[in-house]
């Protein structure tokens, strides 16, 4: 990929895509900015070497071609023009002017414009109006093919990468392509079906592979033990099964549980795999699991990781997870973290300065790692 950086851009304009889709609270204020901290690197490169800014995103999941006031990009749009120190005014597409060199510009939310979730070369005709170079940098929706990441690349005058995108991709490539070793894998969160391809195409890669939350309880039912009323997917325990057949000797499986009838409960009891009951619901690893997890993922030389061990959110639930997450942190290896639920932990927990590099992408960081093209950097060769 031609990245911005190799760009002459004085004089010109960029359309930068880039993923603002932070979390907002119930008075529509920014929840968390640090998809926006990380986007402006790119934001501040094109404004220095003296280009117009023509920023695009989408946020939340309105209807398409339906704006919705609560998922309007204002509160981004006043953040940025604090943070950039110059006006960044919030536009409809159908009134947006390509800005001059120095100039930034914010469109109000891709998804509100019909046509950007089918990827139409109408509208991004018109998105492209606003610039001389598209400049893709949103990684988390690269693994989408609309309007403002796929077909907007195909009619640009000149295309490229964005400096955040770029860190992305060699930030996987040097965990997936080229590790140290040895490689420790942690695949945590609540369904196999949804990280089956993920777990296939790193247990190859895997020195050891850690698993855990919904899971974790999946492995155990296919090993021929209960697992209460716990969130499992028995249908899954055939490809569980192949799994372990193929690469066992790699998997570090629950042998110690944390257990309570609810997810809300105060407290939790410690009890081996083997001794789960029916009314139980297994909610985090125990600590002799824990520890072996945190002891894998520490000594490694390269680490991936996606999703939590357990129900983290609860401290009674957290500490498996939270053990996990200073391993990881205090350790000498290279250090890969993606996933809203990872950041979430890893923010909690107060390690985040402690990870080498961590992901924007949710999906993206799967597809990516499962090695599927991203349609959204495909459009950039």
């Amino acid at each position: 990929m031609q990245s911005v950086a190799d760009l002459e851009l004085a004089g010109k304009a960029a359309i930068v895509r880039a993923d603002l889709n932070v979390p907002l609270d119930g008075d529509g204020r920014i929840a968390d900015a640090s998809r926006l901290t990380q986007s402006c690197a790119t934001f501040r490169h094109v404004l220095d070497a003296g280009a117009g800014l023509a920023i695009l995103s989408h946020l939340g999941r309105p209807k398409e071609g339906e704006p919705d006031p609560k998922l309007s990009l204002a509160p981004v749009a006043a953040w940025l023009a604090q943070e950039l120190g110059i006006a960044v005014p919030l536009t409809q597409l159908a009134d947006s002017k390509r800005p001059a060199p120095g100039e930034a510009i914010l469109l109000e939310n891709t998804r509100f414009n019909k046509g950007e979730k089918a990827n139409a070369a109408e509208l991004a005709q018109a998105y492209a109006k606003l610039g001389d170079v598209f400049v893709m940098d949103a990684f988390a929706s690269a693994h989408r093919s609309e309007a403002s990441t796929v077909a907007l690349a195909a009619c640009a005058g000149a295309k490229c990468a964005g400096l955040l995108l770029a860190r992305e991709v060699d930030a996987l490539q040097r965990a997936l392509a080229r590790p140290e070793r040895p490689v420790a894998v942690v695949i945590g969160g609540a369904k196999v079906s949804s990280k089956l391809q993920v777990l296939e195409k790193l247990a190859e890669l895997a020195d050891h592979v850690v698993v855990g939350g919904g899971i974790a309880n999946t492995f155990l039912l296919a090993q021929g033990l209960e697992c209460g009323k716990s969130l499992a997917e028995p249908d899954m325990t055939d490809d569980c099964k192949r799994l372990l057949e193929r690469h066992g000797d790699k998997f570090l499986l629950p042998e110690d549980v944390v257990v309570a009838p609810s997810f809300d409960a105060e407290a939790g009891e410690a009890k081996d795999a083997g001794a789960i009951g029916p009314q139980d619901m297994v909610l985090d690893l125990g600590p002799r699991s824990a520890a072996a997890a945190a002891e894998l993922a520490g000594g490694a030389r390269t680490v991936i990781w996606n999703g939590a061990l357990g129900v983290f959110e609860n401290p009674a639930f957290s500490a498996a997870t939270r053990r996990l997450a200073e391993a990881v942190a205090a350790g000498d290896g290279y250090s890969l973290a993606g996933g809203g639920e990872t950041l979430a932990a890893i923010n909690r927990f107060g390690v985040a300065g402690g990870i080498s590099y961590l992901s924007t992408g949710g999906g993206a960081f799967l597809e990516f790692a499962e090695g599927r093209e991203l349609p959204g950097i495909a459009a950039l060769g």
